[in-house]
């Protein structure tokens, strides 16, 4: 068969696809224990939750924001375990809440993806935004929790400002994976319904023309057709 142009079209999306189920948002590297035994300094401190010894290691001259052999900061290493009183005393020493780790993750969307909103809630209290552009998809926090079903993750996500409409690399937008990378029930329903209540623009198509509605009745989902319909997409 020619390599076309509308080949392409047709193709690509469908490859990508197959890439995203076989290897979801859970590319996150989160610090093994083999990594865990052997931090030290900030890293150790905010894995153990030692926030009191974090103002005397900051002070003494460590750098705030070391990374380690998977470029995690210590505020990365906090996020992930839940150290909720090392984040905060990180975030007063003006380590970068924004950092990306090797995976391009940030704190908000380490938790995001986790389905924990109590530390993606701190992290954006803490100055982490919702509103970075993450992952190796040039993503954000809210697609990646709109594709997982997250949907209190959503919720918050959108009124902390993330962007509705942003567009990753793959050519979909969190309404979009929602609904292809969802499986219909009832989470990603009130992840569909949170991003349309905000006003997420329900008409915007994926690389192949395929929008948000045609997309969830080419799957089956009714529920999801109606809602997207009923807020005006076509």
């Amino acid at each position: 068969m020619p390599v076309t142009a509308r080949w392409l079209t047709r193709i690509l999306p469908a490859l990508a696809l197959a890439l995203i189920l076989a290897a979801p948002a859970s590319a996150q590297v989160p610090p093994s224990a083999d990594e865990i035994a052997r931090y030290v300094g900030l890293h150790r401190a905010a894995a153990s939750g030692a926030a009191d010894s974090i103002p005397g290691l900051l002070s003494s001259g460590l750098d705030p924001d070391a990374r380690d052999g998977n470029g995690r900061t210590a505020f990365h290493v906090a996020a992930f375990l839940k150290q909720h009183a090392a984040m905060q005393a990180l975030a007063a020493g003006k380590v970068a809440v924004n950092a990306l780790d090797n995976q391009r993750y940030d704190a908000v969307t380490i938790a995001a993806v986790a389905d924990d909103p109590e530390t993606m809630s701190l992290a954006i209290q803490l100055g982490n935004s919702a509103a970075n552009t993450t992952s190796i998809y040039d993503g954000t926090a809210l697609i990646a929790a709109a594709h997982l079903g997250h949907d209190e993750v959503v919720r918050r996500l959108i009124a902390a400002g993330a962007p509705l409409d942003h567009v990753n690399n793959l050519g979909w937008t969190a309404l979009i994976e929602a609904v292809i990378l969802g499986n219909g029930g009832p989470r990603h329903q009130a992840c569909v319904a949170a991003l349309l209540a905000a006003k997420a623009n329900p008409s915007i198509p994926d690389r192949s023309g395929l929008t948000p509605l045609a997309l969830a009745k080419g799957r089956g989902y009714a529920e999801m057709a109606r809602m997207i319909e009923a807020a005006g997409g076509r």
